[in-house]
């Protein structure tokens, strides 16, 4: 993971933003590109004020990538994704052992998928093509990608940006969702120790 860092990091130097609205607008449309590597790589070059990334720019160009490159892959799962999956019949199978549960998952919960995938490397691959092939209402589909695009985008930028290499330590190696449980974690421990010393001081009062 660390090698690849610095590879992005070597190629943002000669590409610029550019390159991260290319790979997170592939990785989003379906290509297993490091996306979400790009993103926390510029954020942090945008902390140490090298031009062209400051932060703001890193984070509506990463937003803008992942919403088109989503767009992309609903059209493509939309328009010929189930006829691509079945062309093969080992991968055929699969696919209609798996597709029609997906389907029925995303009638009832193809909203909340869309938003909360884009912070899971697997399903930020994926959503796109199963909303599509699933004929997930596009309008939807849009709203939900753009919130989902807009929040991740800000979240990871920002994270990288003010925490610097640590940051992007725990995110490479437990995801966001790990590094926002041991966040939540820490601060029930700290309020359970806020909570105890206030009970104790009351007993010592009375």
């Amino acid at each position: 993971m660390l090698t690849l860092r610095l590879r992005v990091t070597h190629l943002l130097h000669t590409y610029g933003l550019a390159l991260v609205f290319l790979l997170v607008g592939a990785e989003s449309s379906g290509i297993p590109l490091p996306g979400e590597s790009a993103l926390v790589s510029a954020a942090v070059l945008a902390s140490t004020a090298k031009p062209p990334f400051a932060i703001e720019w890193v984070i509506v160009v990463a937003a803008a990538g992942a919403i088109v490159g989503d767009n992309i892959g609903y059209w493509i799962g939309r328009t010929g994704g189930r006829e691509l999956l079945e062309r093969w019949a080992p991968l055929a199978r699969h696919t209609r052992r798996v597709l029609p549960p997906a389907e029925r998952f995303f009638e009832k919960h193809g909203g909340k998928t869309v938003f909360l995938g884009r912070f899971i490397a697997f399903l930020r691959i994926a959503t796109a093509w199963v909303a599509g092939i699933s004929r997930m209402p596009w309008w939807r589909f849009f709203l939900w990608n753009a919130a989902g695009g807009i929040c991740w985008a800000a979240a990871i930028g920002l994270i990288a940006y003010y925490a610097g290499k640590s940051a992007v330590d725990a995110i490479s190696r437990y995801g966001l969702y790990g590094v926002g449980t041991v966040a939540v974690l820490a601060s029930l421990v700290f309020g359970g120790v806020l909570l105890w010393r206030r009970r104790a001081e009351e007993r010592l009062q009375g």
